[in-house]
Protein backbone atom coordinates (compact mmCIF):
# COMPACT_ATOMS: atom_id res chain seq x y z
CA UNK A 1 0.00 0.00 0.00
CA UNK A 2 1.34 3.47 -0.93
CA UNK A 3 0.96 5.98 1.88
CA UNK A 4 0.09 9.58 1.00
CA UNK A 5 2.92 12.08 1.32
CA UNK A 6 2.62 15.27 3.30
CA UNK A 7 3.47 18.60 1.67
CA UNK A 8 6.68 18.67 3.73
CA UNK A 9 7.70 15.21 2.53
CA UNK A 10 6.99 16.15 -1.07
CA UNK A 11 9.14 19.26 -0.68
CA UNK A 12 11.97 17.24 0.86
CA UNK A 13 11.85 14.69 -1.96
CA UNK A 14 11.85 17.46 -4.55
CA UNK A 15 14.88 19.06 -2.90
CA UNK A 16 16.74 15.71 -2.83
CA UNK A 17 15.99 15.24 -6.52
CA UNK A 18 17.27 18.74 -7.27
CA UNK A 19 20.49 18.17 -5.33
CA UNK A 20 21.01 14.78 -7.00
CA UNK A 21 20.42 16.30 -10.43
CA UNK A 22 22.84 19.15 -9.78
CA UNK A 23 25.44 16.76 -8.30
CA UNK A 24 25.38 14.32 -11.18
CA UNK A 25 25.08 17.15 -13.70
CA UNK A 26 28.35 18.63 -12.46
CA UNK A 27 30.33 15.71 -13.86
CA UNK A 28 31.36 16.02 -17.53
CA UNK A 29 30.70 13.17 -19.91
CA UNK A 30 33.72 11.26 -21.16
CA UNK A 31 34.23 11.87 -24.86
CA UNK A 32 35.31 8.27 -25.50
CA UNK A 33 32.00 7.03 -24.13
CA UNK A 34 29.60 9.36 -25.94
CA UNK A 35 26.49 7.26 -26.61
CA UNK A 36 25.60 8.78 -29.98
CA UNK A 37 23.46 5.76 -30.70
CA UNK A 38 20.96 7.18 -28.23
CA UNK A 39 20.41 10.31 -30.36
CA UNK A 40 17.16 10.11 -32.29
CA UNK A 41 16.98 11.99 -35.61
CA UNK A 42 14.52 12.08 -38.52
CA UNK A 43 15.02 9.35 -41.12
CA UNK A 44 18.03 9.89 -43.38
CA UNK A 45 20.02 11.94 -40.85
CA UNK A 46 23.21 10.83 -39.11
CA UNK A 47 25.26 12.23 -36.24
CA UNK A 48 28.99 11.89 -35.60
CA UNK A 49 31.74 13.53 -33.59
CA UNK A 50 33.36 16.53 -35.30
CA UNK A 51 35.65 17.16 -32.32
CA UNK A 52 35.99 15.95 -28.75
CA UNK A 53 38.16 16.77 -25.74
CA UNK A 54 36.95 20.39 -25.92
CA UNK A 55 35.97 21.20 -22.33
CA UNK A 56 33.11 23.67 -22.16
CA UNK A 57 32.63 24.08 -25.94
CA UNK A 58 29.93 26.71 -26.50
CA UNK A 59 29.51 29.43 -29.16
CA UNK A 60 30.90 28.86 -32.65
CA UNK A 61 31.96 31.07 -35.56
CA UNK A 62 33.34 30.11 -38.96
CA UNK A 63 36.26 31.83 -40.69
CA UNK A 64 36.58 32.35 -44.43
CA UNK A 65 39.14 29.54 -44.73
CA UNK A 66 36.91 27.06 -42.85
CA UNK A 67 38.54 27.38 -39.44
CA UNK A 68 35.98 26.95 -36.67
CA UNK A 69 36.37 29.17 -33.60
CA UNK A 70 34.81 27.96 -30.36
CA UNK A 71 34.28 29.96 -27.16
CA UNK A 72 33.82 28.66 -23.64
CA UNK A 73 32.37 30.02 -20.42
CA UNK A 74 33.88 28.70 -17.18
CA UNK A 75 37.06 27.40 -18.86
CA UNK A 76 38.21 30.85 -20.03
CA UNK A 77 39.52 29.47 -23.33
CA UNK A 78 38.98 30.02 -27.05
CA UNK A 79 39.71 27.19 -29.48
CA UNK A 80 40.44 26.98 -33.22
CA UNK A 81 39.52 23.79 -35.10
CA UNK A 82 40.42 22.73 -38.63
CA UNK A 83 39.28 19.81 -40.78
CA UNK A 84 42.22 19.81 -43.21
CA UNK A 85 41.38 16.58 -45.05
CA UNK A 86 37.67 17.28 -45.40
CA UNK A 87 36.47 14.07 -43.77
CA UNK A 88 33.94 15.78 -41.51
CA UNK A 89 36.08 15.62 -38.38
CA UNK A 90 38.53 18.19 -37.02
CA UNK A 91 42.10 16.97 -37.26
CA UNK A 92 43.75 20.05 -35.75
CA UNK A 93 42.71 21.70 -32.48
CA UNK A 94 44.49 24.72 -31.03
CA UNK A 95 43.95 26.82 -27.92
CA UNK A 96 44.12 30.43 -29.12
CA UNK A 97 43.56 32.12 -25.77
CA UNK A 98 43.20 31.20 -22.11
CA UNK A 99 42.61 32.95 -18.82
CA UNK A 100 39.79 35.09 -20.22
CA UNK A 101 36.67 36.13 -18.32
CA UNK A 102 33.83 33.94 -19.63
CA UNK A 103 34.76 34.20 -23.36
CA UNK A 104 31.48 32.66 -24.47
CA UNK A 105 30.92 34.66 -27.66
CA UNK A 106 32.98 34.53 -30.84
CA UNK A 107 32.42 36.25 -34.19
CA UNK A 108 34.48 36.59 -37.37
CA UNK A 109 34.71 39.46 -39.85
CA UNK A 110 37.31 40.78 -42.32
CA UNK A 111 39.99 38.34 -41.20
CA UNK A 112 39.60 39.14 -37.50
CA UNK A 113 38.24 37.09 -34.62
CA UNK A 114 36.07 38.95 -32.10
CA UNK A 115 35.76 37.48 -28.58
CA UNK A 116 33.24 38.60 -25.96
CA UNK A 117 34.24 38.64 -22.31
CA UNK A 118 31.93 39.87 -19.56
CA UNK A 119 33.04 43.51 -19.63
CA UNK A 120 34.74 43.85 -23.00
CA UNK A 121 35.01 42.80 -26.63
CA UNK A 122 38.45 41.76 -27.94
CA UNK A 123 39.68 41.52 -31.54
CA UNK A 124 42.43 39.24 -32.84
CA UNK A 125 43.54 40.60 -36.22
CA UNK A 126 44.65 38.45 -39.21
CA UNK A 127 43.89 35.40 -37.11
CA UNK A 128 43.69 32.87 -39.94
CA UNK A 129 47.43 33.27 -40.63
CA UNK A 130 48.32 33.52 -36.92
CA UNK A 131 46.75 30.39 -35.42
CA UNK A 132 50.12 29.10 -34.20
CA UNK A 133 51.16 32.50 -32.88
CA UNK A 134 48.03 34.53 -32.07
CA UNK A 135 48.50 38.31 -31.91
CA UNK A 136 47.85 40.33 -28.79
CA UNK A 137 44.18 41.26 -28.81
CA UNK A 138 42.91 44.75 -29.45
CA UNK A 139 40.31 45.96 -26.94
CA UNK A 140 37.33 47.03 -29.05
CA UNK A 141 35.01 48.09 -26.22
CA UNK A 142 35.43 47.66 -22.46
CA UNK A 143 32.37 49.51 -21.17
CA UNK A 144 30.01 46.60 -20.49
CA UNK A 145 28.76 45.79 -16.95
CA UNK A 146 30.85 43.50 -14.75
CA UNK A 147 27.92 41.40 -13.45
CA UNK A 148 28.54 37.71 -14.10
CA UNK A 149 24.87 36.73 -13.61
CA UNK A 150 23.83 36.43 -17.29
CA UNK A 151 27.05 38.33 -18.05
CA UNK A 152 28.40 35.91 -20.65
CA UNK A 153 27.62 37.00 -24.18
CA UNK A 154 26.76 35.63 -27.60
CA UNK A 155 27.91 37.96 -30.38
CA UNK A 156 27.38 38.06 -34.14
CA UNK A 157 27.72 40.49 -37.02
CA UNK A 158 24.44 41.44 -38.64
CA UNK A 159 23.80 42.05 -42.34
CA UNK A 160 24.19 45.77 -41.58
CA UNK A 161 27.87 45.18 -40.74
CA UNK A 162 27.35 45.97 -37.05
CA UNK A 163 28.34 43.74 -34.14
CA UNK A 164 25.36 42.75 -31.99
CA UNK A 165 26.13 42.33 -28.28
CA UNK A 166 23.47 41.38 -25.70
CA UNK A 167 23.66 42.18 -21.99
CA UNK A 168 21.45 39.94 -19.85
CA UNK A 169 19.54 40.88 -16.72
CA UNK A 170 21.81 40.63 -13.64
CA UNK A 171 19.15 38.63 -11.79
CA UNK A 172 16.39 36.09 -12.12
CA UNK A 173 13.73 38.82 -12.03
CA UNK A 174 14.30 42.49 -11.22
CA UNK A 175 14.09 45.96 -12.74
CA UNK A 176 17.62 46.65 -13.98
CA UNK A 177 18.73 49.88 -15.63
CA UNK A 178 17.28 49.53 -19.18
CA UNK A 179 20.15 51.56 -20.59
CA UNK A 180 22.63 48.93 -19.41
CA UNK A 181 20.87 45.57 -19.02
CA UNK A 182 18.25 43.22 -20.46
CA UNK A 183 18.84 44.42 -24.00
CA UNK A 184 20.55 43.70 -27.30
CA UNK A 185 23.05 46.37 -28.30
CA UNK A 186 24.93 46.91 -31.53
CA UNK A 187 28.06 48.83 -32.48
CA UNK A 188 30.52 49.40 -35.28
CA UNK A 189 33.36 46.86 -35.67
CA UNK A 190 35.76 49.36 -34.04
CA UNK A 191 33.55 49.58 -30.93
CA UNK A 192 32.12 53.03 -31.56
CA UNK A 193 28.48 54.00 -31.96
CA UNK A 194 27.10 51.64 -29.30
CA UNK A 195 23.30 51.78 -29.31
CA UNK A 196 20.41 49.77 -27.89
CA UNK A 197 18.62 47.75 -30.59
CA UNK A 198 16.05 45.81 -28.52
CA UNK A 199 14.83 46.08 -24.90
CA UNK A 200 13.06 43.80 -22.43
CA UNK A 201 15.29 40.82 -23.25
CA UNK A 202 16.07 38.79 -20.12
CA UNK A 203 18.93 36.71 -21.50
CA UNK A 204 19.55 35.83 -25.13
CA UNK A 205 22.43 33.51 -25.99
CA UNK A 206 21.59 33.02 -29.65
CA UNK A 207 20.32 34.99 -32.61
CA UNK A 208 20.37 35.02 -36.41
CA UNK A 209 18.97 36.98 -39.35
CA UNK A 210 16.47 35.62 -41.84
CA UNK A 211 18.43 34.95 -45.05
CA UNK A 212 15.74 36.53 -47.24
CA UNK A 213 14.46 39.46 -45.18
CA UNK A 214 17.56 40.26 -43.11
CA UNK A 215 15.37 40.56 -39.99
CA UNK A 216 16.64 39.53 -36.55
CA UNK A 217 15.28 36.54 -34.66
CA UNK A 218 16.53 35.53 -31.20
CA UNK A 219 15.94 33.12 -28.34
CA UNK A 220 15.32 34.36 -24.80
CA UNK A 221 15.41 32.42 -21.53
CA UNK A 222 12.33 32.73 -19.34
CA UNK A 223 12.51 33.50 -15.61
CA UNK A 224 12.69 30.81 -12.91
CA UNK A 225 10.45 29.84 -9.98
CA UNK A 226 6.99 30.21 -11.49
CA UNK A 227 6.43 26.44 -11.57
CA UNK A 228 7.18 23.58 -13.91
CA UNK A 229 5.14 24.83 -16.84
CA UNK A 230 5.61 28.61 -16.72
CA UNK A 231 6.89 30.74 -18.19
CA UNK A 232 7.92 29.51 -21.63
CA UNK A 233 11.25 30.30 -23.20
CA UNK A 234 10.81 32.53 -26.22
CA UNK A 235 11.68 32.82 -29.88
CA UNK A 236 11.39 36.50 -30.74
CA UNK A 237 11.30 38.47 -33.99
CA UNK A 238 12.76 41.98 -34.14
CA UNK A 239 12.35 43.37 -37.69
CA UNK A 240 13.30 46.89 -36.58
CA UNK A 241 15.12 48.65 -33.74
CA UNK A 242 13.35 50.06 -30.69
CA UNK A 243 11.08 47.11 -29.87
CA UNK A 244 10.46 45.98 -26.26
CA UNK A 245 9.90 42.29 -25.49
CA UNK A 246 8.39 42.52 -22.02
CA UNK A 247 10.98 41.72 -19.35
CA UNK A 248 10.44 42.00 -16.42
CA UNK A 249 6.71 42.75 -16.68
CA UNK A 250 5.51 40.14 -19.13
CA UNK A 251 6.62 36.68 -20.31
CA UNK A 252 5.81 34.68 -23.42
CA UNK A 253 2.77 36.04 -25.19
CA UNK A 254 0.64 37.20 -22.26
CA UNK A 255 1.88 35.99 -18.86
CA UNK A 256 2.04 38.88 -16.41
CA UNK A 257 4.87 38.62 -13.91
CA UNK A 258 3.55 38.25 -10.32
CA UNK A 259 6.05 40.83 -9.04
CA UNK A 260 6.19 43.37 -11.85
CA UNK A 261 3.22 42.62 -14.11
CA UNK A 262 0.92 45.16 -12.49
CA UNK A 263 3.19 48.02 -13.49
CA UNK A 264 2.75 47.60 -17.27
CA UNK A 265 0.28 45.52 -19.27
CA UNK A 266 1.42 42.78 -21.64
CA UNK A 267 -0.32 44.60 -24.47
CA UNK A 268 2.34 47.32 -24.30
CA UNK A 269 5.06 44.92 -25.47
CA UNK A 270 5.94 42.75 -28.45
CA UNK A 271 4.84 39.19 -27.62
CA UNK A 272 6.97 36.14 -28.33
CA UNK A 273 6.75 35.00 -31.94
CA UNK A 274 6.83 31.40 -30.68
CA UNK A 275 6.56 30.13 -27.13
CA UNK A 276 9.12 27.37 -26.52
CA UNK A 277 9.19 24.80 -23.73
CA UNK A 278 9.30 26.02 -20.13
CA UNK A 279 12.83 26.08 -18.69
CA UNK A 280 14.37 24.35 -21.74
CA UNK A 281 17.19 26.97 -21.77
CA UNK A 282 17.00 27.80 -25.47
CA UNK A 283 20.42 29.06 -26.51
CA UNK A 284 21.94 28.97 -30.00
CA UNK A 285 19.70 29.27 -33.05
CA UNK A 286 20.40 29.25 -36.78
CA UNK A 287 18.45 29.53 -39.98
CA UNK A 288 19.36 26.53 -42.10
CA UNK A 289 20.93 27.97 -45.25
CA UNK A 290 22.68 24.86 -46.56
CA UNK A 291 21.67 22.64 -49.46
CA UNK A 292 22.46 19.21 -47.98
CA UNK A 293 19.24 18.81 -45.95
CA UNK A 294 15.91 18.33 -47.76
CA UNK A 295 14.33 21.50 -49.14
CA UNK A 296 11.69 21.50 -46.39
CA UNK A 297 14.42 22.57 -43.93
CA UNK A 298 15.64 25.52 -45.99
CA UNK A 299 15.39 28.86 -44.14
CA UNK A 300 13.84 27.16 -41.10
CA UNK A 301 15.06 27.77 -37.53
CA UNK A 302 17.06 25.20 -35.56
CA UNK A 303 17.36 25.84 -31.80
CA UNK A 304 19.77 24.29 -29.28
CA UNK A 305 17.93 23.68 -26.01
CA UNK A 306 20.60 23.41 -23.32
CA UNK A 307 18.23 21.89 -20.77
CA UNK A 308 16.60 22.84 -17.48
CA UNK A 309 18.42 22.99 -14.17
CA UNK A 310 15.50 23.18 -11.74
CA UNK A 311 12.56 21.43 -13.39
CA UNK A 312 11.24 17.93 -12.62
CA UNK A 313 11.14 16.08 -14.83
CA UNK A 314 13.95 17.87 -16.69
CA UNK A 315 13.15 19.45 -20.05
CA UNK A 316 15.19 20.44 -23.08
CA UNK A 317 18.55 18.75 -23.81
CA UNK A 318 17.67 18.56 -27.49
CA UNK A 319 17.60 20.32 -30.86
CA UNK A 320 14.24 21.67 -31.93
CA UNK A 321 12.94 23.11 -35.17
CA UNK A 322 10.62 26.06 -35.62
CA UNK A 323 9.05 26.07 -39.06
CA UNK A 324 8.06 29.36 -40.65
CA UNK A 325 5.27 30.06 -43.10
CA UNK A 326 4.76 33.51 -44.60
CA UNK A 327 7.28 34.90 -42.13
CA UNK A 328 5.53 33.54 -39.04
CA UNK A 329 6.14 30.43 -36.90
CA UNK A 330 3.99 27.56 -38.08
CA UNK A 331 5.26 24.65 -36.00
CA UNK A 332 7.60 23.75 -33.15
CA UNK A 333 8.95 20.21 -33.17
CA UNK A 334 11.80 18.05 -31.90
CA UNK A 335 14.57 17.44 -34.42
CA UNK A 336 17.21 15.63 -32.33
CA UNK A 337 16.99 14.24 -28.81
CA UNK A 338 18.64 11.64 -26.63
CA UNK A 339 21.14 13.66 -24.59
CA UNK A 340 18.73 13.16 -21.66
CA UNK A 341 18.29 9.55 -20.54
CA UNK A 342 16.10 8.45 -17.61
CA UNK A 343 16.08 11.99 -16.26
CA UNK A 344 19.88 12.42 -16.37
CA UNK A 345 21.81 14.30 -19.03
CA UNK A 346 25.08 13.15 -20.56
CA UNK A 347 25.21 16.14 -22.93
CA UNK A 348 23.86 19.68 -23.28
CA UNK A 349 23.55 21.30 -26.74
CA UNK A 350 24.64 24.96 -26.80
CA UNK A 351 25.17 26.39 -30.29
CA UNK A 352 24.67 25.54 -33.95
CA UNK A 353 26.72 26.25 -37.06
CA UNK A 354 25.82 25.53 -40.69
CA UNK A 355 28.93 24.36 -42.55
CA UNK A 356 29.79 25.05 -46.21
CA UNK A 357 28.87 21.46 -47.17
CA UNK A 358 25.44 21.86 -45.54
CA UNK A 359 26.13 19.79 -42.43
CA UNK A 360 24.98 21.18 -39.08
CA UNK A 361 27.44 21.36 -36.18
CA UNK A 362 26.22 21.24 -32.58
CA UNK A 363 28.40 22.23 -29.61
CA UNK A 364 28.02 20.52 -26.23
CA UNK A 365 29.62 22.12 -23.17
CA UNK A 366 28.88 19.19 -20.85
CA UNK A 367 30.39 16.44 -23.03
CA UNK A 368 33.10 18.78 -24.31
CA UNK A 369 32.33 17.90 -27.89
CA UNK A 370 31.05 19.17 -31.22
CA UNK A 371 28.77 16.93 -33.27
CA UNK A 372 28.20 16.89 -37.01
CA UNK A 373 24.66 16.19 -38.22
CA UNK A 374 24.45 15.25 -41.89
CA UNK A 375 21.75 14.08 -44.27
CA UNK A 376 22.48 10.91 -46.22
CA UNK A 377 18.98 9.80 -47.18
CA UNK A 378 17.12 10.43 -50.37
Amino acid sequence: MRLPLSDGSKGAIQMIRLLLFLFIGSFPAFAGDLPLGDIRLPPGFTIGVYADKLPGARSMALATDGTLFVGTRSEGKVYALQDRNGDGRADRVLTLASGLNMPNGVAFRDGALYVAEVTRILRYDAIESRLDNPPRPVVVNDKFPSDTHHGWKFIRFGPDGLLYVPVGAPCNICEPDPARYAAIFRMRPDGTGLERFASGVRNTVGFDWHPATGELWFTDNGRDWLGNERPPDELNHAPRPGMHFGFPNCHGKHIADPEFGAKRACGEFTPAAQELGAHVASLGMRFYTGKQFPATYRNQIFIAEHGSWNRFPPSGYRITLVRLKDGRPNGYEVFAEGWLQFGLAWGRPVDLQVMPDGALLVSDDKAGAIYRIAYQGR
